[in-house]
């Protein structure tokens, strides 16, 4: 029997797959190609018949997988016309499930939503909810500040794979009812990008209303780029194209723009050296150096579709009603130092001093804590805390305020025995857990092929969508999980043993101000 559900642009065809329903490659928006390019989302454009939504859709344009192909997916396939989504729901019926809408990460220029890992079956059949995944444009089709060059019409095309996110958040308003989902109860939740993606939303005042929860995993909402910023990042781009006009970029093709993209970190990293100039570090990728993470594209601050930076906007109350969970793994950095080490304690001066000159004593306190750690471990462990845990912590904190009951904050511990123990609990390890998905295609390469706790994954998956179902996670084989404060600042460590703990590392966080 053929599974047919209306959209507002037309009939689909999905499939029953794994005891629940699945809807692959939905359009949310028009493709964004030829004048669209570099352009807001538009309206989907509707078609007769019944499109087969069986099959999921290409991805934006990127040059390679996400954390360098750990995550086990094969190179996706690309193109420019990769505005779509896919549902998974228990049933097409009027339930009014809670929505959850997964944004993938992938540093604003890899990823997908068709990564195994990201399979929302165990959501859909464990916690009775629809899941939404989607794909939106990454790079410079996603992220070039064009204003300089295009005008006004520009201004705000460093934020388009944002609202591209939005646009997907509108077409889950607008149709998730016929997925036996419920649109005033919708959770955004993602991981790295995905997560700052998800904390920019909180602070975007066109997104108020087209969600109800918010689940930022490392990834918080500090991680914008002003527009003096942007527009050095876009010269540079062009630079590296050899192109001076807007009708050039239009004209140049999606594998040249992937080119110059990937060459882009380097470059960066090149025009600082030569320069000799830290502000000018400072200002080409805040926080962290582009080469050691590749994020010389973020949000844009463009000052009309984001008219502050989303944590003001976040503590000045834009979506006072929405609860949070926040937080970050432990070890978040080792993912990125992994087979770069070599470091000496002066280097690691030197690092401190140009990425954070506001914290002169912040090496000391880290090296008081962590007597015994190599150069190395004190670099991750500093970078960690830099660009992960401390944004997570300013989220939480501004967001406190208006949510005391409802604001949530964890830290995955748990340590993975692969590449010898040097992960840790890296960057992006607890995803396979956060989606009960241990047993996907990948995951063992990155836990390691030592003993998991059986409960880890179904604990930690049960509390996410307990969370998106009432803005509390606690329940089942969870100890209890107060809400965050400043004062005790409670936060759920899951490790071999899941338990909420106070303050975690309170003396390097408090090192940070």
């Amino acid at each position: 029997m053929a599974i047919v559900a209306s959209t507002t642009a037309g009939a689909i065809e999905g499939r029953e797959k794994e005891g629940v329903l699945r809807f692959a490659g939905v359009p949310y928006a028009a493709p964004p190609v030829g004048a669209r390019r570099f352009r807001p989302p538009e309206p989907v454009e509707p078609w007769t018949g019944t499109r087969s939504a069986q099959s999921f859709g290409p991805a934006s344009w990127q040059s390679a997988p996400a954390l360098g192909g750990l995550l086990a997916a094969p190179p996706p396939v690309c193109d420019e016309d990769c505005l779509t989504l896919n549902v998974q729901t228990p049933a097409l019926d009027d339930a009014g499930r809670p929505v959850m809408v997964w944004i993938h990460g992938g540093s604003f220029t890899a990823g997908t939503g068709a990564t195994p890992w990201y399979n929302g079956t165990s959501f859909a059949r464990r916690g009775d909810v629809v899941v939404v995944s989607l794909n939106y444009r990454l790079g410079a089709l996603g992220f070039l500040h064009l204003a300089e060059l295009g005008g006004e019409a520009y201004a705000s095309s460093g934020l388009n794979g944002i609202l591209d996110q939005v646009a997907a958040l509108e077409w889950v308003r607008d149709n998730i009812a016929t997925f036996g989902g419920d649109p005033g109860n919708v959770t955004i939740f993602g991981e790295s990008a995905g997560g700052m993606s998800v904390a920019t939303i909180l602070g975007l005042p066109r997104a108020t209303g087209l969600f109800h929860r918010a689940i930022p995993q490392s990834g918080a909402a500090s991680h914008v780029a002003s527009t003096g910023q942007a527009a050095r990042i876009t010269r540079a781009f062009c630079d590296e194209l050899g192109v001076g006009d807007l009708e050039g970029l239009l004209a140049t093709s999606p594998e040249r723009l992937v080119e110059a993209q990937a060459a882009l970190p380097a470059a960066l990293a090149r025009a600082r050296r030569e320069a000799g100039d830290a502000a000018a570090d400072r200002d080409a990728v805040p926080a962290v150096e582009a080469d050691e993470l590749g994020m010389a594209f973020q949000p844009v601050l463009d000052g009309v579709e984001l008219p502050v930076p989303p944590l003001e906007a976040v503590r000045d109350g834009l979506n006072a009603g929405v609860p949070v969970l926040t937080g970050t793994c432990r070890d978040e950095w080792n993912i990125f130092h992994l087979g770069t080490g070599g470091l000496d304690d002066a280097a690691v001066d030197r690092r401190a001093q140009r990425l954070f000159p506001g914290h002169p004593g912040i090496v000391a306190a880290y090296r008081a804590e962590r007597p015994d750690a190599t150069p190395d471990q004190l670099w991750c462990a500093l970078a960690t805390d830099a660009v992960f845990r401390i944004p997570a912590i300013q989220l939480a904190e501004a967001q406190v305020r208006h949510q005391p009951d409802h604001t949530f904050v964890y830290r995955f511990s748990w340590p993975s025995t692969a590449f010898g123990g040097a992960l840790g609990s890296c960057h992006a390890l607890e995803i396979p857990f956060m989606f009960n998905n241990l047993e996907r295609g990948g995951a063992a390469l990155f836990t390691g092929d030592g003993p998991i706790p059986p409960d880890l994954a179904p604990t930690m998956h049960d509390a996410w969508w307990r969370f998106a179902r009432t803005g509390d996670p606690n329940g089942g084989a969870l100890p209890h999980w107060a809400p965050y404060d400043r004062d005790r600042r409670t936060t759920m460590d899951f490790d071999t043993e899941i338990a909420a703990v106070d303050d975690p590392d309170g003396a390097e966080r408090a090192a940070w101000g």
